[in-house]
């Protein structure tokens, strides 16, 4: 009987498989001599059944007996339909050459579709467009399990990032020269010392790709010299998902604490906001504790996401992509801060610090594409991030060499926690009026919230100042040597871009050589940034009758009982309850407006070579007033930029390309960097320059690009950069070694040089779906700059600030001479559902100025790091899967010198991090 049952399932399965048949076909590129044409869409037109073609541009599909319509499409290309009958059995091979919609131009702001995640659909793009640019997709994200935008634009050429920030350099162009995208429309920042968005706090769950565009694109507005970062959110097509992952890891540093300290308030989450206490100045109303908290450090992380489309009507579809993630981390640091440092090389602040860091990410993101017919497609996407860092810092040692703990037993203590809220709603639309026009727009509301509630600050120092062993207590040296500071920016913006181009120029084979484009761009942005720091002020009068303070218990000095004892006073800088403006609070306010048109023309002079020229025109208002402890005023300005750019592409062949951009563009300060409010650190205070003024930059760049395969490049670029009036941040002339910014001279050179290699070294593939495949890629990024330096020049248009420049001239600030990145993978296929890849990845960069020295002193140089990281993926079935991580192996000392000196200003290690995480996929 069992043998029957065995025969008839064999008889009924060799049934069942005859019924099916193959479709399968060539899709070759007309464009480029009939080549294959990689990661083409091949779909049976009204099914969620499709395909891709592979790197030789071959598809293959298993369909049931009857009649279909296979459609074939790619980004730029015309979308085809082909209808055909197959037969139960029947291979069914149909090829087909696609052509381009028009001319082998490439618009510049790319619509995002699902190949775009991957290594060689982006080199594909890349090799066709005419600008020069560089993109990471979610694919290699992936592969080197990097979990934020920050860490994944560097692993790109030329590009690093600033250590304890998301702030990134570019060619060794800090900040000011960079901006940030996302789907093209602009961001706030989230620091009001900074211009760009601290790209650490945006998850890559939310990620397509990232387009890293180092040459100015007319599109973008011209507050450019470095690159923009445009971040393309997932843009979900294809049948319905849902994956949920989670992650759990330490930091080696963190682990090896007794206990992990953090302070009293923030929750777990990071959704705290401590408000100013009711009445603060008429009695101790503080509700939270002086003193710290213990924690367990142990990472953790948690996402879902998921997406469907649904098609209806012939073409019509609307598809969703949603996404929620949480993760959390600590860190600890511990090392040397040196503040103050004379000619001599003393320091005049000479402390040990212990640094407890711990840090939260929420993110969530509702993305909504409708397709309304082939001709017109609307977006929308929402995001919403918080995110969060505590920090807990202890200091021991001298505090002041001239002053109280001149031989040591200084004690510091600062607690921070600093928050962000950011609410991002885009609109975005792209519409087709027959085979010439077409219109792209794009609107954007973004409002943003950075709180830093209720920090706390205690110094605490030994009676007899030079006594280290004598009773501790309170500091008297300076009311804000104990403080609670209060800290609230808002940033609210509304921008939109709207661009409309016309192909012309018809040639015999029905395609178009160039295209015309006229838009207008335009946002209006306003800051308001509010501080109150009530200072609980010790007693001078009192000092000798003041209490033993116990480091233990902070919560037994600062107290209601003490305070009616006149032990301390509470006040701010504007004075005591006495004053009725006492509590109000310093702030400045800003408003940005920027409008801008501008237009091009694209045009193929020869079938190799590719021409846009363009011309932006920018009108910009940034005013400002202040209210601070510093100054109290306005300052206004506003101009009138004319931006011309040049782009070309020259195909050498059809593997290789020759391309070059040449640009005018100029670089704004920021808010803060012109306002005079001061910022205090522990060793370092910061203050803005009223009188500072935009730059102007002159970019050219020339690449020779190589692409031998699929998912392969070879290319060299040499570029150069021509900065009049440069903005760098200086160490004021001044006893405490004060920063701020000014126009520092009349111009500053660089020139550099970019090698980028992405090769396979083995390759095998076998049956049953067998692969292996090992990759290695390098890029390597060589700059060098030099800038005039003019005291005299800097005076005269600050009214008088002492910046004595040590050197007559330098190089930039945040400029690295040497940029290395380096990786290899290996990709291993067990069979269609399981699979392995492990990758190692390295990172290098040389030593860089931070801050420019002045009247003999050094400049402040961040030191050389080698960084390593191992990433461990493996896929158990198509549901399951497990990652394995360990982060930072080599552990380098993170160190900033005062270098003509030769002291160590700050130091510390940063732990390795390991990780285990896992998902599933429904």
């Amino acid at each position: 009987m069992k043998l029957k049952f065995l025969l008839f399932t064999l008889l009924l399965s060799s049934f069942c498989f005859a019924q099916k048949a193959t479709v399968s076909g060539l899709i070759l590129d007309k464009e480029y001599d009939n080549e294959p044409l990689a990661f083409a869409n091949v779909m049976l037109k009204g099914t969620s059944q499709g395909t891709s073609t592979d790197e030789n541009g071959k598809y293959s599909l298993s369909v049931s007996a009857g009649n279909y319509t296979l459609v074939v499409g790619f980004l730029g290309y015309k979308t085809v339909e082909i209808p055909f009958t197959v037969k139960a059995n029947e291979k069914k091979v149909i090829n087909y050459t696609l052509e381009t919609e028009g001319v082998m131009l490439e618009d510049i702001v790319l619509t995002a579709t699902v190949t775009q995640e991957s290594v060689k659909a982006l080199l594909q793009e890349q090799q066709k467009s005419v600008e020069i640019k560089q993109s990471i997709g979610a694919e290699e994200i992936s592969n080197k399990g990097i979990s934020d935008v920050a860490a994944a634009v560097t692993k790109t050429t030329g590009i690093t990032k600033q250590e304890g920030s998301g702030s990134i350099y570019v060619r060794g162009l800090g900040d000011r020269y960079n901006s940030t995208t996302m789907n093209g429309l602009p961001l706030p920042s989230n620091n009001p010392s900074r211009k760009n968005i601290n790209l650490e706090i945006f998850s890559t769950d939310i990620v397509e790709y990232i387009g890293i565009d180092k040459t100015y694109n007319y599109k973008n507005y011209g507050d450019f010299a470095g690159a923009n970062i445009d971040i393309v959110s997932k843009n979900y097509k294809g049948d319905g998902s849902l994956e949920v992952g989670t992650g759990m890891g330490a930091n080696s540093n963190a682990v090896q604490q007794n206990k992990f300290f953090l302070q009293d308030g923030p929750s777990f989450l990071g959704f705290s906001n401590e408000p100013i206490p009711n009445d603060p100045l008429s009695g101790y109303n503080f509700s939270t504790s002086w003193d710290k908290q213990a924690s367990t450090p142990v990472n953790s992380s948690f996402y879902i996401r998921g997406g469907d489309s649904y098609s209806f009507g012939d073409y019509s579809k609307i598809s969703f992509f949603l996404n929620a993630s949480f993760d959390n981390g600590y860190t600890y640091k511990e090392g040397v801060r040196r503040g103050s440092v004379n000619v001599q090389g003393l320091a005049i602040k000479n402390l040990n610090r212990k640094a407890y860091e711990y840090q939260t990410n929420s993110n969530a993101m509702a993305n909504i594409n409708y397709r309304i017919n082939e001709n017109h497609n609307i977006r929308i996407n929402s995001m919403l991030i918080n995110s969060a860092t505590q920090k807990h810092e202890e200091f021991n040692g001298i505090i002041d060499a001239n002053g109280s703990a001149q031989n040591g037993g200084g004690f510091i203590r600062r607690s921070t926690f600093d928050k962000t809220y950011l609410l991002v709603n885009q609109l975005l639309g792209d519409h087709k009026f027959g085979e010439r026009t077409k219109f792209d727009w794009g609107l954007s509301y973004n409002t943003l919230t950075n709180v830093i509630p209720d920090r706390m600050q205690n110094t605490i120092v030994p009676f007899l100042y030079d006594d280290p062993s004598s009773r501790l207590v309170a500091s008297d040296v300076n009311p804000s040597d104990n403080q609670r500071y209060y800290q609230e920016m808002t940033d609210d913006e509304i921008a939109g871009n709207f661009n409309l181009s016309y192909k012309f120029g018809k040639s015999e084979n029905g395609d178009y050589k160039g295209k015309l484009i006229a838009g207008y761009s335009a946002r209006y942005k306003e800051i308001n940034f509010d501080a109150t720091q009530i200072n609980l002020a010790v007693t001078r009068s009192n000092f000798a009758s003041q209490p033993t303070v116990d480091l233990n218990n902070l919560d037994g000095y600062f107290n209601q009982a003490n305070l009616d004892a006149n032990f301390f006073s509470l006040k701010t800088f504007r004075g005591d309850i006495t004053n009725a403006n006492a509590l109000t609070p310093q702030n400045f306010n800003g408003q940005q407006i920027i409008s801008a048109g501008f237009g091009a023309i694209e045009y193929q002079f020869t079938p190799k070579l590719y021409v846009i020229g363009a011309f932006r025109s920018e009108f910009i208002i940034q005013d400002i007033d202040y209210d601070t402890s510093l100054k109290q005023g306005k300052n206004k300005f506003d101009t009138m930029e004319y931006l011309p750019s040049l782009s070309a592409k020259y195909e050498l062949n059809e593997k290789q390309n020759l391309k070059l951009a040449a640009s005018k563009t100029y670089t704004l300060p920021q808010f803060k960097e012109r306002a005079p409010f001061l910022y205090e650190e522990v060793g370092q205070s910061y203050f803005g320059n009223p009188f500072l003024y935009n730059s102007t930059d002159y970019n050219f760049d020339l690449k020779w690009e190589y692409f031998p395969k699929g998912g392969e490049v070879i290319s060299l670029t040499g570029f150069g950069k021509y900065i009049q009036n440069p903005i760098n941040e200086v160490t004021v002339a001044s006893a405490t070694n004060d920063i701020s910014w000014v126009n520092s001279g009349e111009k500053a050179v660089g020139i550099g040089a970019e090698l980028e290699i992405r090769k396979d070294i083995f390759s095998f593939e076998g049956s049953n779906d067998k692969k292996t495949n090992i990759s290695s890629g390098l890029n390597v990024s060589y700059l060098h700059t030099n800038q005039d330096l003019d005291s005299e020049k800097v005076k005269k248009e600050t009214n008088g600030l002492g910046v004595a420049f040590t050197n007559s001239n330098s190089r930039l600030t945040g400029a690295s001479d040497l940029l290395v990145n380096a990786d290899v993978s290996l990709n291993k296929s067990f069979s269609a559902d399981q699979s392995l890849t492990a990758t190692l990845s390295g990172a290098y960069f040389s030593d860089r100025i931070y801050a420019l020295g002045v009247t003999g002193k050094g400049d402040l140089v961040d030191s050389d790091v080698i960084a390593l990281d191992f990433i461990l993926k493996f896929r158990l079935n198509k549901n399951l899967g497990f990652g394995l991580s360990a982060k930072n192996l080599t552990d380098p000392t993170i160190e900033r010198k005062q270098n003509i000196q030769n002291v160590v200003v700050d130091s510390y290690k940063k732990g390795r991090n390991f990780s285990f995480s896992m998902k599933y996929s429904f």
